[in-house]
């Protein structure tokens, strides 16, 4: 009598597991695309920035479907989430030493009188370790110091820079949105200007080197692109502030919390209007937010530079309490305009999408976002 053969039943996990991972593949297909699109909202603009994250977690998933998943899907999933892989990889692959640097590598002297450094934090409003920033200033020593989100506690504990920094320009809030500038440099021209939204100021203004020489700066702090609300606020912001850059004669630093990646279409657009330059490209992430969670951190904090500038050094600085983590960079005023090597302008294609930025920004009839963050 011939013995009939058992067929081998599958694990009763099984078809739970390929719709799990199907699902997180589809998910993460979906919040890939939705990056792209060019539509102003809060909602849109969140997935361009966890792209470091979304790149771990596709490819943790793929490794992960091609030993648990048993079905004829297994294939696909991996597949799919090695696409989601590739995506994010090509959208960051600017900012790895494998690539072609934007700002070139100071070759002078270190003591050079055309040099200048910038110290920028984000402080978080809330956050009340006032020595710990003013003990950072005072051991970097650098010539310029932005703070932002500064209240009126923030601005009477800063007070004791003016010994050493005794230009300051300030315009403490309580919104989240206040700002504070310290110079050892001599400044001119300033502005304390709400570019678009009231009671979102940036600061403007001529900075003398000890060279003689200057360079316009301007330290901004727009919104937060969040998921219930527009971002056309923040978008406007990045467009007026490139317009008055590449309108301006003198070489420019702009610089501050810009609420957008590095790695984001609005930052890009920004600096194909503004001809400014990163000295992250080809250099790393320099991830600023959150300095509270390792996993979960991006680029926000930024520095960008006329093309007669050269970078000396760039470095991120101990976590003291905020969410944002301080930067430090030093550049050297290196050459004059006719000798600069600027990036390509702005074609038809960006200069109407700024049009079309800054045309929905005047139609807001809203409070800044964020105001009630500390609250």
């Amino acid at each position: 009598m011939a013995l009939t053969e058992t067929p081998t039943r599958q694990p009763e996990f099984a078809p739970v597991m390929t719709i799990l991972f199907a699902a997180l593949t589809l998910l993460l297909l979906a919040a890939s695309g939705i990056s792209f699109l060019r539509i102003s909202h809060g909602f849109v603009r969140v997935f361009s920035f966890p792209r470091l994250q979304i790149l771990g977690l596709a490819l943790i998933l793929a490794v992960l479907a091609l030993l648990l998943v048993d079905s004829p899907a297994r294939d696909w999933i991996a597949g799919g989430l090695l696409v989601v892989a590739g995506i994010q990889a090509a959208c960051i692959a600017q900012f790895l030493p494998l690539r072609r640097v934007q700002s070139k590598r100071y070759e002078g002297r270190p003591d050079t009188p055309d040099r200048v450094s910038i110290l920028s934090y984000n402080v978080k409003m809330s956050n009340r370790r006032y020595l710990d920033a003013v003990e950072l200033v005072q051991q970097e020593r650098p010539d310029i110091a932005l703070f932002m989100e500064v209240d009126d506690g923030w601005a009477k504990a800063l007070e004791d820079l003016g010994e050493t920094m005794p230009h300051v320009v300030s315009k403490p809030l309580d919104n989240s949105y206040g700002m504070i500038l310290y110079s050892q440099l001599p400044l001119a021209d300033v502005r304390v200007a709400n570019l678009v939204m009231d009671d979102v100021p940036s600061i403007i203004c001529e900075v003398e080197l000890r060279s003689g020489r200057s360079f316009r700066l301007y330290g901004v702090h727009p919104e937060p692109p969040v998921p219930y609300a527009d971002s056309a606020g923040r978008d406007a912001e990045l467009v007026r502030v490139a317009r008055l850059v590449d309108e301006d004669d003198l070489p420019a630093i702009v610089c501050g919390d810009l609420n957008d990646v590095a790695w984001s279409h609005t930052t890009r657009h920004f600096q194909r209007i503004s001809r400014l330059l990163d000295p992250r490209v080809g250099r790393g992430f320099y991830n600023t937010f959150d300095a509270r969670y390792p996993l979960l951190r991006w680029p926000l904090d930024h520095l960008f530079h006329n093309a007669r500038f050269d970078l000396i050094s760039m470095r991120r600085l101990r976590h003291i309490g905020s969410d944002h983590f301080p930067m430090l960079f030093a550049l050297a005023l290196t050459r004059d305009a006719e000798g600069a090597d600027y990036p390509a302008e702005a074609n038809g294609t960006d200069r109407e999408e700024a049009r079309a930025i800054v045309e929905d920004a005047e139609e807001l009839d809203r409070e800044a976002i964020g105001s009630d963050w500390e609250k």
